[in-house]
C-alpha cells in the first residue's frame, strides 16, 4: 500500500475508465483517434482527479510510445530538453509522448520551447489544465492542438468506483469489510466529480473502520461524514443547482442588488468554483455595465486574474471588490444589443460587397469602368470625421447602436451629434 489507491486502481484500458462517456464512449472522437494509432498533440481541459492522467497512459501505451510526465509548476526548459535528449535512445526509439500536467504555469518563453518539438512531431504533447486554455495557454501552442474536455464524474459513476475501492482494500487487508450502501452514495456526492478525491476517502476510511467482533471491519455514516473529504464542488457542475447559482449571481450583479450578488459569490467559492464565478463576472462586466462604465472591464479582469494566481481562500477578497463594483455600477447594453442585431443580419443573410472606398485596393483592372478608390480619409478633415458609406449597400441605413441613457454614452453622442451637425 506504498501509493495511494487511486493509484493502486488505476485504469488500464479506455473502458475502465470511470465517467467521460462523451470523449471515451465508442465512435466518440477522441476513442477514434486514440484507436486510430496516429496520436495528434492535445489539451485536456477538466478538473481533478477525472482521468486526464490515467487517459494519456493509456495513450502513450497504445501507442507504443515513452510517456515522460512534467508538472508545469515545477517544470524548466532544461527538463524540455531532456525529454527530447530521449529520442535517441532505445526507451525512445517509438517515439515520446510528453505528459505536461498544469501546463497553464509554464511562462511564455517555456510554452514557445515546446513549439519546435511537436510541429516537427518528435514529440507528441499531451497537456493537461484545470484552466480554461484559451485564456491561459499561449496562442502558437494552442493552434497546434486539439482540446479535449473533461467533466465532473456524475455521483452514479464515481459510486460504482467508490464500491470497487472498498472491494480492492478488502482483499488487501485480508478481512470482510462492510459498508452501507449510503456510505458509498455519500462518498460519490461528496467527492463533487473528482473520482481520486473518493478512492482516497475510501482508503481512509477502509484503514480507520471500527473493528467488529468476528474481525471484520464496519464503515458507519457518521465516520464517513467526519473523515470523507468534502469536494470543493458541493454541487453537481452539471446539474440544476449549478446552474441555478450562476443564474442568480449574474441577475444579482445585474439587477445591482450587492447583497445578493454576494451571496452568490461565497456559495460558488465555497463550492471551489473560481472558474464559474470569474466567468460570470467577465461576462456581466462586459454585457451588463458594458458602455455605462468601460473601465470596469479591465478592472475585473484585473481582479480575476489576481483571484485565479492567488487562489482560495483569498481569490475571495478580489472577487468581492469587483462583485460589489458590478453591481453597483451603472448599467448598459447597448453594445450587447448592437453585436447581437448585427449577428442576426449577418443568419438572415443580410449582407453584401464591401464598399469600393474601403476596400484594400491599390490599382484598378482594366475591367473597372471608373477609376480609383475614392476613400476619404477622417483625420484630413474637421473634427477628424468626414460623411461617407461604411455599411454594404443593402445595409445602407441600418441603425445597430442607439446610446443608452448614462452619462458616457450620452456625452459620446452629443459630441458626435455636434461634431457631424446634427
Amino acid at each position: 500500500m506504498s501509493s495511494p489507491l487511486a493509484d493502486r486502481l488505476r485504469p488500464q484500458t479506455l473502458d475502465d475508465v470511470v465517467g467521460q462517456k462523451h470523449l471515451l464512449g465508442p465512435e466518440s472522437p477522441l476513442r477514434r483517434i486514440i484507436e486510430g494509432g496516429v496520436i495528434p498533440n492535445m489539451i485536456f481541459y477538466g478538473p481533478s482527479g477525472v482521468g486526464k492522467t490515467t487517459v494519456a497512459r493509456i495513450i502513450a501505451g497504445r501507442a507504443g510510445k515513452k510517456l515522460h510526465k512534467l508538472n508545469g509548476t515545477n517544470a524548466s526548459i532544461a527538463d524540455i530538453k531532456a525529454v527530447v535528449d530521449d529520442l535517441g535512445t532505445i526507451s525512445g526509439y517509438k517515439g515520446v509522448v510528453l505528459y505536461l500536467d498544469e501546463i497553464q504555469y509554464l511562462n511564455k518563453k517555456q510554452q514557445q520551447s515546446l513549439l519546435e518539438y511537436i510541429e516537427d512531431g518528435r514529440i507528441t504533447l499531451i497537456a493537461s489544465t484545470t484552466e480554461n486554455p484559451y485564456f491561459y495557454i499561449y496562442g502558437a501552442v494552442l493552434s497546434r492542438c486539439t482540446v479535449f474536455e473533461f467533466k465532473a464524474v456524475g455521483p452514479e459513476e464515481v459510486e460504482k468506483a467508490v464500491r470497487r475501492g472498498f472491494a480492492a482494500m478488502e482483499g488487501e487487508l485480508g478481512v470482510p469489510v462492510e459498508v452501507p450502501p449510503e456510505v458509498a452514495a455519500h462518498i460519490a456526492r461528496a467527492c463533487g466529480g473528482d473520482v481520486r478525491k473518493a478512492l482516497n476517502s475510501v482508503e481512509m476510511l477502509s484503514l480507520s473502520a471500527i473493528r467488529t467482533e468476528s474481525g471484520g471491519r464496519k464503515v458507519t455514516m457518521e465516520l464517513a461524514r467526519e473523515l470523507s473529504q468534502r469536494s470543493a464542488m458541493r454541487y453537481d457542475r452539471e446539474g440544476d443547482e449549478h446552474y441555478d447559482i450562476v443564474s442568480a449571481y449574474q441577475k444579482s450583479m445585474r439587477g445591482s442588488d450587492p447583497d445578493a450578488a454576494i451571496h452568490y459569490l461565497a456559495r460558488l467559492l465555497e463550492a471551489g468554483d473560481l472558474i464559474s464565478a470569474c466567468r460570470r463576472l467577465l461576462v456581466c462586466a462586459c454585457e451588463d455595465v458594458g458602455l455605462a462604465y468601460p473601465q470596469i472591464i479591465p478592472i475585473v479582469r484585473a481582479a480575476c486574474d489576481i483571484a485565479m494566481q492567488v487562489g482560495l481562500p483569498e481569490a475571495r477578497i478580489p472577487l468581492a471588490d469587483a462583485v460589489v463594483l458590478v453591481a453597483t455600477s451603472p448599467k448598459s447594453n447597448t453594445a450587447y444589443n448592437a453585436i447581437n442585431e448585427a449577428m442576426d443580419d449577418l443568419k438572415a443573410g443580410r449582407s453584401g460587397p464591401i464598399p469600393r472606398q474601403l476596400q484594400n485596393k491599390h490599382f484598378d483592372g482594366e475591367d473597372q469602368a471608373v477609376k480609383g478608390q475614392f476613400y476619404r480619409y477622417p483625420h484630413d478633415f474637421p473634427g477628424r470625421w468626414v460623411e461617407q458609406q461604411y455599411l454594404p449597400d443593402a445595409l445602407k441605413n441600418r441603425v445597430y447602436y442607439h446610446p443608452g441613457e448614462n452619462k458616457n454614452e450620452q456625452a459620446a453622442a452629443a459630441y458626435w451629434k455636434r461634431i457631424k451637425g446634427k
